[in-house]
């Protein structure tokens, strides 16, 4: 997979995580509720889907929606369901929370991946809500386990945010800039080619692995699609 670009699904249950895999996904994404924009899934979901496919499942760790983790009692509640997680053998994460004044919260950060216990994980699009990018990554870049940045680049989307992409790729191996950008948010297929000609070898769908929309399952074909794009 070194030299092939990732590509990651999101997944809702199994049905959705056995398409994306057939279609060629290298990881998957797991949430529920996308009414929220993705919510943490129950442990029988993960257990299900964990014993249906074979490819990296990466777990969202998000119980309400907005980027606020809900304070200490939100906190805790978080760290009660990454616990139920790991005990279940979910050994990758996503996960991304910020304070009232769009900086990063690191006491929550901090508590779950104390939990996490270095296992690998995402901080998700909450960075394009960020007040400050440079200075979110540059205070996240010594977390065990951060190892990738799920980011449209703004919070309007990959449109609004191909500039800011392309820039964060090359500072690749800066503090701050060592973990993989995984592009999602708004990323179509006329995308690629000017992000692939910039070096980022990530990207992330939800929406256009479903051609039927967010009530119909993902389609095998769609994410095959978006596998040849990448790797022609």
């Amino acid at each position: 997979m070194s030299n092939r670009a990732v590509l990651e699904v999101i997944a809702l249950d199994q049905e959705d995580a056995v398409a994306a895999q057939t279609g060629g996904a290298d990881r998957l994404e797991l949430v529920t509720d996308m009414a929220a924009d993705g919510l943490t899934p129950s442990r029988a979901d993960f257990a299900a889907i964990r014993a249906a496919v074979d490819i990296p499942l990466r777990v969202m760790l998000r119980l309400a929606d907005g980027f606020s983790a809900g304070g200490p009692e939100g906190t805790e509640a978080l760290v009660a369901r990454a616990t139920e997680l790991r005990e279940a053998g979910a050994d990758e994460f996503v996960l991304g929370f910020l304070t009232a004044d769009g900086r990063p919260d690191l006491v929550a950060v901090e508590r779950l991946i104390a939990v996490l216990d270095g296992c690998r994980w995402t901080f998700h699009r909450a960075i394009d809500r960020a007040a400050d990018r440079d200075g979110l990554r540059k205070n996240l870049a010594d977390l065990p386990g951060l190892d990738t940045y799920l980011t449209a680049g703004a919070a309007g989307g990959v449109d609004d945010g191909l500039a800011t992409l392309k820039a964060e790729a090359a500072r690749k191996g800066e503090p701050g800039y060592e973990a993989t950008i995984l592009v999602g948010g708004g990323l179509r297929l006329d995308h690629l080619p000017e992000l692939r000609a910039a070096g980022l070898d990530a990207f992330h769908i939800g929406g256009a692995a479903r051609p039927q929309g967010w009530t119909a399952p993902v389609s095998a074909d769609a994410v095959r699609t978006w596998r040849e794009a990448l790797d022609a």
